[in-house]
């Protein structure tokens, strides 16, 4: 007998970046977002630490234009009125939009893929590892 395997679920996430001076290209790790649509999944997590930006040389920054634009990631994926018109697409047209490329304070790394068996517990894990 076959030992039992798990069913893998393909997955894509971007991390979500804070980008103090757009013109210096330097950035803090903030979040991860994660799709996987056999799972139903889009979700992000995400920290804002103003004591790390400060340290990395942000003191000047508009530290709550930051927060409600992570927050703006949370309510596009949750997919409710919240979001504004781009909360009410498709679960992947939301993604491709959250993670497309721009030139802002808030920035997308290139999207990945992998396997998994829960998209939720993934999320975890990858938040752990590169923002915590």
């Amino acid at each position: 007998m076959l030992p039992f395997m798990p069913e893998m679920h393909l997955f894509e996430y971007a991390v979500i970046r804070l980008v103090p001076r757009v013109e210096r290209g330097e950035f803090l790790n903030a979040g991860v977002i994660l799709s996987c649509p056999s799972q139903g999944f889009l979700h992000t997590l995400y920290q804002f630490d103003e004591d790390r930006l400060r340290a990395f040389g942000a003191p000047e920054a508009d530290f709550a234009e930051w927060k409600e634009r992570l927050c703006a990631f949370q309510k596009i994926c949750a997919g409710r009125k919240e979001g504004g018109p781009i909360g009410q697409l498709p679960a992947s047209v939301r993604f491709r939009w959250l993670t497309a490329a721009r030139s802002t304070v808030v920035q997308t790394s290139p999207v990945h893929t992998g396997l998994c068996e829960n998209a939720e517990e993934t999320l975890a894990r990858l938040f752990r590892e590169l923002v915590l």
